[in-house]
């Protein structure tokens, strides 16, 4: 449970966060390139100016999430 969690610019690339609740965390500038964030509850989470490259977000819960100027490329949803 890393709910409210502060992670900004943590490095988690290719990190298997697969249903792992990241409700309100703050990852803001985190590098999650790659990561497995399947069926994750990102609600409220700020990943602002977050790398998302490559990740995986199907089934992930991303109401209320801030993805302003996240990097989505290649980004699965």
């Amino acid at each position: 449970d890393l709910s409210g969690a502060n992670l900004i610019r943590t490095n988690l690339i290719g990190a298997d966060l697969e249903g792992v609740n990241l409700s309100g965390a703050i990852l803001i500038g985190a590098n999650l390139w790659g990561a497995d964030l399947r069926d994750a509850n990102l609600r409220n989470a700020d990943l602002t100016n977050a790398n998302l490259r490559d990740a995986n977000l199907i089934g992930a819960i991303l109401r209320g999430v801030n993805l302003s100027d996240a990097n989505l490329n290649g980004t699965i949803f």
